[in-house]
C-alpha cells in the first residue's frame, strides 16, 4: 500500500504548458501516473502533447474529468490562487511545488485549504512517489522501488541521497514525501508519520529533518508516544553556524532552538535511531 497516492490517483496539473509544468507533466505520466487534465488560463479546448485535455479554470477540469489530485508549477505570485482555485474546486489533495510562495499568502491559504477539508503538500517542496503506483511532483522515479519503508523529508536533495542509498540496498519504499521547509506549509512530519503508522505495508519510517524550528523535535515526542513501527532519522545542517539563514526560509537558528544538536538529542531521547551522514541511513534500518 502507500499514503496520499496510489494507482487510483487522477492527477490534474495546474500549469501544465509552462516550462515545469510540462516538463514534469511528461515524466510523470511516463512513469504511469494517471495525469488525466491540465489546466492554463486561455488555453482550454487544447491539448497537451496532443493527448491530455487542457481546461481554463480548476472546476471545469474536476467536473470534466473527476480528478482527485492536482499539482501545482505556476509563478509564484499565481501560486496562492491556484492552490485556493483546486481546494474550492473539492479537489481532496493538492500538491504545490512551486518555490518562493510568500508567507503572508500561506496565512491565508493555509486555513482556507483546511477549512474546505483538503490536503495540502507544500509549497516548495518535491512531492511525493509511491514507487510502481504514482508520482506527483519532481522526486526522480528511476531511484525508487517498491518496498516496506516510508520516507518523510523537510530536504528535496536529501531526499534523493536516502531514497537511492536505500533502494541500492534493495531497501525499497512504500511512499517518499517532500512536505518542504517553507515556514507554513500544508503537511507536516506528524501527519505522514500517522499515516505511515496506519499503512499495514510500511514496517519502518526515515524521518529527514534539518535546522530550524521545532517540527523535528514535535514529530520525536509523536513517534515515542504514537508509534509502533522503527523510525530512523537524519538532520541535515549540522555544521551551519546559528543566525544565519541555510537554504529554505525555515531554516533559521534562533539561540539555542532549531540547531541539529538539539534535534538530534530530541531523536535519541525518543527512540529514533540518529545518522551521522545520509548513507548511514541504510545501516540504521538494518538494526531496528
Amino acid at each position: 500500500m502507500s499514503i496520499f497516492i496510489d494507482c487510483d490517483t487522477r492527477l490534474l496539473v495546474q500549469g501544465i504548458t509552462g516550462r515545469d509544468g510540462s516538463f514534469h507533466a511528461r515524466q510523470m505520466i511516463e512513469y504511469g501516473t494517471q495525469v488525466v487534465g491540465g489546466v492554463t488560463p486561455g488555453k482550454g479546448g487544447q491539448k497537451f502533447d496532443g493527448k491530455v485535455p487542457i481546461f481554463n479554470t480548476v472546476e471545469q477540469a474536476v467536473r470534466e474529468t473527476g480528478v482527485n489530485s492536482t499539482v501545482i508549477y505556476v509563478p509564484p505570485m499565481f501560486a496562492a490562487d491556484a492552490m485556493m482555485e483546486a481546494a474550492d474546486a473539492g479537489i481532496p489533495f493538492i500538491v504545490c511545488i512551486t518555490e518562493g510562495v510568500p508567507v503572508l499568502d500561506m496565512t491565508k491559504v493555509y486555513p482556507f485549504v483546511r477549512e474546505k477539508g483538503a490536503r495540502l503538500l507544500g509549497p516548495n517542496c518535491p512531492g511525493l512517489i509511491s514507487p510502481g503506483m504514482s508520482k506527483v511532483g519532481i522526486i526522480p522515479g528511476g531511484i525508487c522501488k517498491p518496498g516496506p519503508i516510508g520516507l518523510v523529508s523537510r530536504s528535496g536533495t536529501l531526499t534523493y541521497e536516502v531514497v537511492f542509498q536505500m533502494t541500492r540496498a534493495d531497501m525499497g519504499q512504500t511512499t517518499c514525501v517532500g512536505i518542504g521547509g517553507d515556514p507554513i506549509n500544508g503537511t507536516n512530519f506528524i501527519d505522514c508519520l500517522a499515516a505511515f503508522e496506519a499503512d499495514p505495508q510500511t514496517k519502518a519510517v526515515v524521518m529527514i529533518g534539518e535546522i530550524g524550528g521545532t517540527d523535528e523535535q514535535e514529530a520525536a515526542v509523536f513517534v515515542k508516544k504514537n508509534m509502533t513501527k522503527p523510525v530512523v532519522g537524519f538532520i541535515a545542517g549540522q555544521t551551519a553556524p546559528p543566525g544565519r539563514r541555510m537554504g529554505h526560509a525555515g531554516a533559521i537558528i534562533s539561540g539555542s532552538a532549531g540547531t541539529a544538536a538539539e534535534k538530534m538529542e530530541a531523536f535519541e531521547a525518543n527512540g529514533i535511531g540518529v545518522a551521522k551522514r545520509p548513507i548511514d541511513v541504510v545501516e540504521l534500518l538494518r538494526n531496528r
